[in-house]
């Protein structure tokens, strides 16, 4: 659905529910919903909410890692078997 497209007001979204519904999950896309002619909410197909989920998730892991490589909170490789072989020993 083309951007031009997807902007539509409240009053639309109520009376064309199972329309829109069936358009935002056929096309994976989204619907900017408007109140009194100001954008308000985002009505979004699950599958592609999911995906911006993980995304950010995954954004998140890399931030932190960066941080931590930034801060020297950081170990090559052979110390991380090392601890890890040193922990798999304890625990047997």
């Amino acid at each position: 659905m083309k951007l031009s497209e997807a902007v539509k007001p409240i009053s639309y979204i109520k009376s064309h529910a199972s329309e829109v519904i069936r358009d935002i999950t056929e096309g994976h896309g989204s619907v900017v919903i408007t109140l009194n002619g100001e954008a308000k909410v985002i009505l979004l197909d699950i599958r592609e909410y999911e995906k911006t989920q993980e995304s950010l998730a995954l954004l998140r892991i890399l931030a932190q890692s960066k941080k931590s490589h930034e801060a020297g909170k950081v170990k090559s490789l052979k110390e991380a078997f090392s601890d890890i072989k040193a922990k798999a020993k304890g625990i047997s």
